[in-house]
């Protein structure tokens, strides 16, 4: 049985009643967000793969290329690098590309407008920023939390992971208080990862929604020149932000990343 509903910031485009293993509370439904990242995946796909075909095949010159190469060069010889140094961030570059390339883009999609438009029982109400959702947020916050534990497990051997955490020169009488602080502190960070990155996608849109608002607020035509013209200095300043946030997001994964593989940094 499919239906149609709303549900506050994230529309559903294609309500679908189906819970796996009877548990109510996982909804799989298809919303405007989980559209965003498809695109923004596809998107990914798309762009890359076009690219290794020219680098395979000897041709990557031309507008394509000079496009995307710069971002690939920032992220590769400006972050990854100088932190991991060239023989681990090698190893760790498509991890990290991957992770910028889809948070910028999910950044990039939530300002295009879209209007709302509908086939049959399917409606699409636009496009939604998935990086202003909390839950996209926290999960890719859980992606760079599996990586700081699974990387630091892989490089340094399960052990000698979790004994790094603890100083050397720590007396003893202390471990036991220190241990948990140390393994909460990895959550914590993963956790400002996700207020961090939800903060900042969410604040501009509700600056711009508000001095739209104002049109409405004062009923009034004559506030409409100045509501637009701060809305769209908002917008403007929107798209530098939806580049920093990616940029901040995956230099803080690289730092906490490699502070797991290399404790002694």
């Amino acid at each position: 049985m499919r239906h149609l509903i709303e549900h506050g910031y994230d529309t559903y485009v294609l309500k679908i009643d189906w819970r796996p293993f009877g548990l109510e509370w996982l909804d799989l439904s298809i919303t405007k967000v989980t559209v965003n990242m498809w695109i923004a995946a596809a998107l990914i796909f798309i762009l890359f793969r076009v690219l290794s075909k020219k680098q395979a095949g000897g041709n990557i010159s031309g507008r394509y290329l000079n496009f995307l190469e710069p971002f690939v060069i920032y992220v590769r010889s400006q972050m990854v690098y100088p932190v991991m140094g060239e023989s681990n961030g090698r190893r760790y570059l498509p991890f990290f590309l991957t992770q910028f390339f889809f948070v910028l883009i999910c950044n990039l999609l939530g300002l295009i407008p879209v209007p709302h438009f509908g086939v049959g029982a399917i409606q699409f109400p636009g496009l939604a920023t998935a990086t202003a959702n909390m839950g996209v947020c926290a999960a890719l916050s859980g992606i760079t939390l599996m990586a700081i534990l699974g990387m630091g497990m892989i490089e340094q051997g399960p052990l000698k992971f979790w004994k790094s955490l603890i100083p050397s020169g720590i007396p003893a009488p202390l471990i036991p208080l220190l241990f948990p602080i140390e393994v909460i502190g990895i959550f914590i960070k993963c956790f400002a990862l996700t207020i961090r990155l939800f903060a900042n996608m969410t604040a501009g849109h509700i600056v711009i929604f508000t001095f739209i608002g104002m049109i409405f607020i004062f009923h009034s035509v004559l506030v409409a020149p100045v509501s637009i013209a701060f809305a769209l200095f908002i917008y403007m300043l929107e798209l530098f932000v939806a580049f920093l946030q990616a940029f901040i997001f995956t230099l803080l994964s690289i730092l906490f990343i490699n502070m797991a593989i290399h404790p002694e940094h």
